[in-house]
């Protein structure tokens, strides 16, 4: 595979193994994220295995920056844009009740707005370079409700509303649109946002584990590898899905 593949929300967890899996694949890699620290990180895992990165940091809650992130992207690379993965989330561990204005329109703008803004700019390059992929990391808390995460269901569901209506509108341009969905993974944000009612490393593990039939928690080059599959030819003919990436939860 060629091309040009940006992914928002890079710098650490699911988003990191995504361009680093994109890396390996053949293209070249735009690695956005906020912290430059640790977009420089990814940036050197990908150079490092001899794939082309660049990170490019800012909020992708901000259109403006995201229009941005899409044009530096496309004038850095040599290819046409093919793939754009939007990585990029947050959690707030609390129901609806305890939840402020500012921790739902905080969780609406980093796993909603991004995802419109970077998908909207990118379209038109999809539409010249004769089409491409868009692949938009939701959550198995998308497709079924979760207990104290009412914020974030309501937002990955969100994600999967939109992909699948933009999935429609771009269906007949080559462009698919598709979300994956993940359980609960290995990463930074599985341990995030417990600070009021904090558990140790392997009390977390084991708490998803009760609820996962395969009965292990996967890392985030699993999902990364679902997401690589989603962005080569092979899945030429999916477009408007929502995979769930859970070990078996959502079939319960």
């Amino acid at each position: 595979m060629s091309g040009l593949a940006i992914v928002t929300g890079a710098t650490s967890g699911i988003g990191r193994a995504i361009a680093v899996a994109l890396g390996g694949a053949g293209f070249d890699v735009v690695v956005s994220g906020r912290n430059d620290v640790e977009a420089a990180v990814t940036v050197e895992a990908l150079t490092s295995a001899a794939a082309n990165a660049i990170a490019i940091t800012g909020d992708v809650t901000d259109s403006s920056f995201a229009n941005s992130l899409i044009e530096q992207g496309v004038a850095w690379s040599s290819g046409l844009l093919s793939v754009v993965v939007n990585a990029a989330g947050v959690i707030v561990r609390e129901d609806a009740v305890d939840t402020t204005d500012e921790a739902w329109r905080h969780q609406m703008a980093v796993n909603v707005d991004s995802v419109f803004y970077v998908s909207r700019a990118a379209v038109p390059h999809l539409q010249t370079g004769g089409g491409g992929s868009i692949i938009n990391v939701s959550s198995t808390c998308g497709l079924v409700g979760s207990a104290g995460l009412a914020g974030y269901c309501a937002t990955k569901g969100a994600v999967i509303s939109l992909t699948q209506a933009m999935a429609l509108d771009h269906a007949a341009e080559n462009i698919r649109i598709n979300a994956v969905c993940p359980g609960a993974t290995d990463t930074p944000m599985l341990r995030s946002g417990r600070e009021s009612a904090p558990m140790a490393d392997g009390d977390i593990i084991a708490s998803n584990i009760e609820g996962i039939p395969q009965g292990r928690v996967p890392g985030p080059d699993e999902v990364a590898g679902v997401v690589a599959f989603l962005a080569s030819p092979a899945a030429r003919h999916i477009t408007g899905t929502a995979i769930p990436i859970d070990g078996g939860y959502t079939a319960q």
